[in-house]
């Protein structure tokens, strides 16, 4: 891991991490925030990609 970073040793490295887990902990969002986010990307994206992946007409343009 430290191979490909820019950081001098073990001890810089996982102090980066840890102030990281900090401030991801304390700026959680609730699971179900995340679960819905995650289902209407899938939606959009299926349905942006339907003329493209499975031979369905494209999409109307907004023009």
């Amino acid at each position: 891991m430290i191979a490909g970073s820019n950081h001098p040793n073990h001890t810089a490295l996982a102090r980066k991490l840890h102030a990281y887990l900090r401030w991801r902990n304390t700026h959680a969002r609730h699971p179900d925030v995340l679960a819905a986010q995650r289902r209407e990307r899938a939606r959009v994206r299926v349905r942006s990609e339907k003329g493209i992946r499975w031979g369905g007409r494209p999409l109307a343009c907004a023009a």
